[in-house]
């Protein structure tokens, strides 16, 4: 008996002393990394992916978690894997012998027995298991990932690196390659699938291989049957349901943006944007649809923001990154510096109205007028003559933007658009009046941002793409009333055909050239900005913002806004009256430093000549008229004629002997005037 003891006890010391070598040898394991590269990520506003990238050998490769995947196809990879996985700690003996049994008794591998554990062992260490000792290395390693990580850290390892045949690896890329979802959801069959994949991934790929993936998957069906782990309706269903014959592409939305959220952060692995990934998606194919039957080369940015947030909604740079280097798809072109054509001009009218210089009914005479070596010309090249500002700004005329820059000072304009958070260039370095008809660089995203500010009356917007931002309410670019007042003018404007009257206050553009047309717009919620042009700054003859811009613009805020936010009504402090109500200060607007010009279009008696002496005739005077805008108003002495209207050539019945004064005023306003004299009969 005391022999037995002693035996006993130095078989129990041999066996601590062979646990306490395990132990130390096990604790000696030099694992490989733990932390695993994934594919960056860049998510939208509610967590939908917008955009992936691929890892090392480009291989898809996206993060996910036991908490980021459906439940029951964790439970059906647990039970057709590793039934014991949490009761083991890394290798499985029973399952083991069972393997080594059947091996031996079919002569050939019928099951395996490594543990999930030791899957993973041979994951992270992208080791085979065709020799013992690949095997005993992976049995080490699973001892010692149960000691130091939790099972569901080891199932996130798993979930992260398992094969699915080509390039992908992960649960989560293979629920998008294959099935175009994230794996929070899926059916028993596309779970079943993605448990058998990673035992043979090459040969059970469903987009090659279908009948060998076919079988394997059903053979995870009636395995979980037979375990009860499946309802018989939920068996017929799930092998009734076909596979993925094609494997999906993942989401390219925002790509521009991606990229750039990419370059300047290149540490973040998880980049969250404001993006509404099914407001970008509807906008990508607005952008493709837009250049369709378009010159060659032309391409198309849109962007749309909250004005109240400041947060972008959606961003796209070019018509679409298929369409090749004929568009420059890759270019971003709402970042691209480019001239804004005539929509600063909103800014210079607020500006004006918010220093009461003048009001939207002030008269301006528009006719051609020169402000030191600038001599600026309507676009159209004719003069409307007298015009009130509000008219004036719809018309989009260069003569009043250019006289209101002058008084207003380019420096002050410039300064006002710093203050609106917008990044202007200047060619020069030095702003000019030039500034007033784009003469300047801006972006696509400067314009939204400087329209948001007119949008939010007066208050500049914070603009981000990145969630989270801060907004200073302190910070104001005009008074309430004078936004009110540029927004309430441009309300007016006609839409393209088909869209709804006064539903967005905007503005369109169209730069030196034709090189770039823009439609800049908003309503009570929402800013919506559209470029249109070539990337390489060459011309597209006969493109103008209206005609070209304007419309895309308007079906962007369509597909943006299901129920139009309707604009603010006026402020308590607005005036609100006619010209001739107004303060006498403000009822004309007189440039102070320009000079008129003649207008070589206006009307011009001819004949009589200016100081001539004519005799009388019987049928009375001859008069003619070069140049003008029909229907004339003739007038003798100050009394108006009944004649022609519409004729250069007439006769003035009735007019006496002795000195006279003929005058004829056009269509525009613009009037000439001949004084001569008639001598008496003899």
């Amino acid at each position: 008996m005391r022999y037995a003891l002693l035996v006993l006890a130095v078989a129990l010391t041999l066996l601590a002393g062979l646990r306490d070598r395990f132990d130390q040898w096990v604790d000696a394991t030099v694992l490989p990394p733990l932390a695993q590269e994934t594919s960056v990520e860049v998510l939208d506003r509610s967590g939908a992916l917008l955009r992936a990238y691929t890892v090392d050998n480009g291989r898809w490769r996206l993060a996910a978690s036991v908490a980021t995947v459906d439940p029951d196809y964790l439970n059906m990879l647990v039970a057709y894997e590793d039934g014991r996985f949490y009761r083991h700690h890394g290798v499985d003996w029973l399952a083991m012998t069972r393997a080594l049994a059947q091996a031996v008794w079919h002569r050939q591998v019928v099951s395996g027995g490594s543990t999930l554990t030791m899957q993973v062992a041979r994951l992270i260490e992208d080791s085979g298991t065709g020799h013992w000792q690949g095997k005993l290395r992976q049995m080490r390693v699973a001892w010692a990932l149960e000691r130091r990580l939790s099972k569901d850290d080891i199932l996130d390892l798993y979930l992260t690196r398992a094969p699915f045949g080509g390039n992908i690896e992960g649960v989560a890329a293979a629920t998008r390659l294959y099935f175009g979802k994230p794996p929070k959801r899926l059916t028993p069959s596309e779970s079943a699938l993605l448990v058998a994949l990673p035992q043979s991934p090459e040969t059970r790929r469903p987009d090659r291989q279908y009948e060998a993936a076919l079988a394997a998957r059903d053979r995870v069906i009636d395995r979980m049957a037979a375990r009860g782990l499946l309802r018989p309706e939920q068996i017929t269903v799930a092998r009734a349901a076909p596979l993925p014959e094609t494997r999906a592409e993942l989401p390219m939305l925002a790509a521009h943006l991606a990229d750039r959220a990419l370059t300047e952060q290149p540490a973040v692995q998880t980049h969250r944007l404001t993006i509404d990934a099914a407001l970008q998606s509807r906008l990508q194919d607005l952008a493709a649809d837009a250049v369709r039957g378009q010159k060659s080369g032309v391409s198309v940015a849109i962007m749309v923001a909250d004005h109240r947030t400041g947060e972008v909604l959606a961003s796209v740079g070019s018509a679409g990154f298929d369409t090749g280097a004929e568009r420059a798809a890759y270019v971003d072109m709402t970042r691209a510096v480019r001239s804004p054509g005539s929509t600063l001009k909103p800014l210079i009218y607020g500006l004006a109205f918010d220093q009461g210089m003048a009001h939207p009914e002030t008269i301006f005479d528009d006719r051609p007028m020169r402000f030191g070596d600038y001599a600026p010309q309507n676009f159209d090249g004719s003069f409307r003559g007298p015009i009130p500002l509000r008219k004036a700004l719809q018309l989009s005329l260069n003569i009043p933007a250019v006289a209101l820059t002058e008084a207003i000072g380019p420096a002050r304009l410039m300064a006002a658009l710093r203050a609106a958070g917008a990044d202007p260039k200047l060619p020069s370095g030095q702003a000019g009046l030039a500034v007033a008809l784009g003469g300047i660089g801006m972006t696509l995203e400067d314009l939204v941002t400087l329209y948001g500010g007119l949008a939010r009356l007066g208050r500049p917007m914070p603009m981000h793409w990145r969630q989270g931002a801060v907004d200073d309410p302190t910070a104001r670019l005009m008074a309430a009333r004078s936004a009110w007042q540029v927004g309430d003018i441009l309300a007016d404007l006609p839409p393209p055909a088909g869209a709804p009257r006064r539903t967005l206050a905007y503005k369109t553009g169209t730069s030196y050239g034709h090189r770039d047309a823009w439609a800049i717009g908003y309503d009570g919620a929402l800013v919506v900005g559209v470029w249109m042009g070539r990337p390489d700054g060459t011309p597209v003859p006969g493109a103008f913002g209206g005609d070209l811009a304007a419309p895309v613009m308007f079906a962007a805020y369509q597909r943006a806004s299901n129920r139009p936010k309707l604009l603010p009504p006026a402020p308590r402090d607005t005036l609100r009256v006619e010209t001739a109500a107004l303060p006498p200060n403000l009822r004309e607007f007189t440039p102070r430093g320009a000079s008129v010009l003649p207008d070589p279009d206006a009307p011009k008696l001819v004949f009589p000549p200016d100081g001539a002496t004519l005799s009388a005739l019987p049928q009375g005077v001859v008069a003619k008229l070069q140049d003008g805008t029909p229907p004339f108003t003739w007038l003798a002495n100050g009394a108006p004629m009944q004649v022609n209207p519409r004729s250069r050539q007439i006769v003035l019945p009735n007019i006496g002997a002795g000195f006279s004064k003929i005058t004829v005023i056009d269509a525009r306003g613009r009037s000439s005037s001949t004084a001569f004299s008639i001598q008496s009969p003899q």
